[in-house]
């Protein structure tokens, strides 16, 4: 089977079961997310035939897959676009409120935009404006 074919398979059927709600479950536990990580690092892995060598973040960038954390950032500021045009007053007041601050104990889902990103996305985030640096 292609790469190609490979790559579309995950999308279509195995990237919508793993971030299935995603802005939802923006706040479970960081171990969980890491989780949900390495099973998608090991299908490209698996998917590109790749020697335990090369690192996950070349092999994202291959396959021009998110991260995990990336997928989640993205779904959570289109969510909030979508809300915030939305025309119910209540969905519009309850998604347009200032975020406390990072540090703060209660976290809302606001934070999810403001927070930095992990090591593997800031990695890949690095590769591919590299490539595109490179292209031009």
């Amino acid at each position: 089977m292609s790469l190609r074919n490979k790559r579309t398979i995950y999308t279509m059927c195995i990237s919508p079961v793993m971030t299935y709600a995603s802005p939802v479950f923006v706040h479970a536990r960081p171990d969980i997310l890491y989780d949900l990580q390495i099973v998608q690092n090991n299908f490209c892995r698996r998917a590109a035939d790749a020697p335990w060598y090369v690192k996950n973040s070349v092999l994202h960038r291959d396959l021009e897959l998110p991260t995990i954390s990336k997928f989640k950032k993205d779904a959570s500021e289109h969510f909030f676009d979508i809300a915030n045009s939305h025309p119910n007053p209540l969905l519009v007041s309850a998604v347009s409120y200032e975020p406390p601050p990072p540090q703060h104990f209660c976290r809302r889902p606001w934070n999810v935009l403001i927070d930095p990103p992990d090591d593997l996305t800031a990695e890949v985030e690095k590769l591919i404006e590299v490539n595109k640096m490179a292209i031009e």
